[in-house]
Order: structure tokens, then sequence, then C-alpha cells
């Protein structure tokens, strides 16, 4: 199986929530569409410093990470960050790899949105079983 992207669109959950409130006009919620390597290794979301700071997303913590080379670092965790694809939503913190030329979309927001890799069509779809929404596994 081939490498595998999706077209995403990424917001910040804070503008979201003031648009939602009425605090914010739709329109100026920062959110961009970008073309995501679907990446089951990874972790978590995984963007660069430009994108974060696109969006505006606001540093919560500095992470120890181990990248797939075994280069180790620090990066910032940032966010929250909205991540849609198809009919489907979740929330969560983005890890920032300053130099990293592409999206990583990991396992946890993968979960999140209960999508899977079909491997035939070696693209990232939401689940057959649930296609109209969303199912978590709770225990």
């Amino acid at each position: 199986m081939g490498l595998i992207y999706a077209d995403i669109t990424l917001q910040n959950s804070v503008d979201t929530g003031m648009s939602r409130r009425g605090a914010l006009p739709d329109e100026q919620v920062r959110q961009m569409n970008v073309n995501a390597l679907i990446d089951t290794g990874a972790v978590t979301l995984t963007i660069n410093d430009e994108i974060a700071k696109q969006l505006g997303l606001e540093v919560k913590d500095q992470v120890d990470v181990e990248l797939a080379d075994g280069t180790r670092g620090k990066s910032d965790l940032v966010g929250p960050v909205d991540i849609r694809f198809q009919n489907r939503i979740t929330s969560c913190l983005a890890l920032v790899l300053s130099d990293a030329s592409e999206v990583l979309l990991g396992a946890i927001p993968m979960e999140g949105m209960d999508v899977v890799i079909d491997p035939k069509l070696q693209q990232l779809t939401v689940h057959p079983d649930r296609p109209f929404h969303a199912g978590m596994k709770v225990k």
C-alpha cells in the first residue's frame, strides 16, 4: 500500500466556539484546508509553525518527542484545533514540528472521527458501518 492523503479542514477551536456563541462572525473563524498524510504510526495531528501561526493556536505545553527516524527533541503542543473530514469532526491538540513539510493525521484524531483506511481504494473513508455519524467505543 502506498502513501495515503486526505483533504481535511483545520479550524481554531476557540474561534469556532466564539462563532457559535455569536461573538465572532463565521467568516472570521481561522481555518485552512490541507492535504494531510494519513499516518497510523503518528499519535496525533502534526503541523508546522506556519500553520500554527495562521490558525492562531495557543501553545499549551512543550513535550519531548521521538520522530520515526529516532531523532529526539522538544516540540510545542498547540490548540485546540478542530479537524473536519467529510461529515466528521474531532478536536485535539496538535504537535508542532518546525521543519514539517506536510500535515500528519495520526491515530487519535482518526479514532475521534471514526474513520478508516480503505486498503483497496487506498483512501481515508468514514467507517462503513456508520456512514452517517461517528461512533466511539467507550469501554
